[in-house]
């Protein structure tokens, strides 16, 4: 699995710029890790985000006027969120987090949607399972069989959840697939498996598969988004400080992968002024309008340093994290452009 790969090196260049984070050791095999109950999507709880429910995914920015608009929205959005378990697990369950895990729910509730979901919500309904995603040790253990185990099971639910959906909550509307980090590992494999060369494309609008390095010919035919109303297509970027070339950093890995520019939604590498654009979410969930700029390099993005509060303290130079975060309103705009290029197409072929 190519794209596996990939991740887990993104994942070593992440480590790289924090030199002194070290990702919990698990001292257990697989095997010998009770595994967490199977999540029932029938259960509104084994979801991060529904319409239908009051969640993180449908906030807005406190200081700005956007609305969201999941109540009268004509397409969907199905969200899969990245790791965050994160910690030394404090139940039994040590390679794949559980959705009774209470601490971790909230940690996924108050950082992945409510900061990266969350931007979707004037572009469609918000749908956004939790799943017993794999723990960050498995993109590091030694034990790659086991690290594969757990993105297996990780990935079973994924799809089950998606199934679901599409048998209780579609109704032939067309939808954005959205994922960060683990998630857009799982988002290709589920875009592979029941969304490319099948009739169900036809419901795609878009693909955001953010936060790692997605290859150029990783899927058969679905194409790369390099304008910003393209549709039935995909957008991938990885962001790093201007300059900046890890010391982890492969040329064949980043320069045969796709990164389209979330300001300009282009891949070449022009650079894009940080005026245009149009506003970063940070901590406080405030947004902060030309917090940075954007160019293409070498498969990566490069963007200045971010123009928040501290700026001159601020030695980031690995801004995976903010992958969604720094371009919150673009996306925002950009997803609502989609959907309505989407319908226009349909109609002008209906005509």
């Amino acid at each position: 699995m190519k794209l596996l790969g990939l991740f887990v090196f993104v994942q070593l260049l992440l480590v790289s710029c924090k030199m002194r984070y070290t990702p919990p050791v698990l001292d257990q095999a697989f095997d010998a890790s009770p595994v967490p109950v199977s999540p029932d999507y029938s259960d509104t709880k084994s979801w991060a985000a529904l319409p239908e429910t009051k969640d993180a995914a449908d906030l807005i920015p406190q200081n700005t006027a956007l609305q969201e608009n999941q109540k009268n929205a004509k397409a969907d959005v199905f969200f899969i969120h990245p790791t965050t378990y994160t910690y030394d697990p404090k139940s039994e369950y040590k390679w794949n987090g559980s959705l009774d895990d209470e601490e971790l729910n909230k940690i996924t509730d108050n950082g992945t949607i409510k900061n990266q979901a969350s931007i979707f919500n004037a572009a469609g309904r918000v749908f956004a399972p939790r799943y017993r995603q794999a723990h960050i040790h498995a993109f590091f253990t030694k034990e790659k069989e086991d690290g594969s185990r757990a993105l297996e099971m990780a990935y079973q639910d994924v799809k089950n959840a998606f199934q679901y959906y599409l048998q209780n909550y579609n109704q032939g509307r067309p939808f954005i697939i959205a994922a960060h980090s683990q998630g857009t590992i799982h988002a290709g494999r589920l875009i592979k498996d029941f969304i490319e060369e099948k009739d169900l494309e036809n419901q795609l609008i878009a693909a955001y598969l953010i936060g790692m390095p997605v290859p150029k010919n990783y899927f058969n035919s679905l194409k790369v988004c390099d304008n910003p109303d393209d549709t039935d297509c995909f957008v991938s970027w990885n962001t790093f400080a201007d300059g900046y070339y890890p010391k982890t950093y492969n040329a064949m890995d980043y320069e045969n992968s796709v990164c389209v520019n979330p300001i300009t939604w282009t891949t070449n590498d022009t650079e894009a002024s940080r005026n245009l654009n149009k506003g970063g979410v940070v901590w406080n969930y405030k947004v902060i309008p030309a917090i940075n700029s954007a160019r293409v390099k070498d498969g990566m993005l490069w963007i200045c340093k971010p123009y928040i509060p501290g700026r001159m303290f601020y030695k980031v130079k690995n801004y995976h994290i903010g992958d969604y975060n720094l371009f919150y309103e673009n996306i925002r705009e950009n997803a609502v452009q989609r959907v309505e290029q989407y319908f226009q197409i349909k109609e002008s072929k209906a005509n």
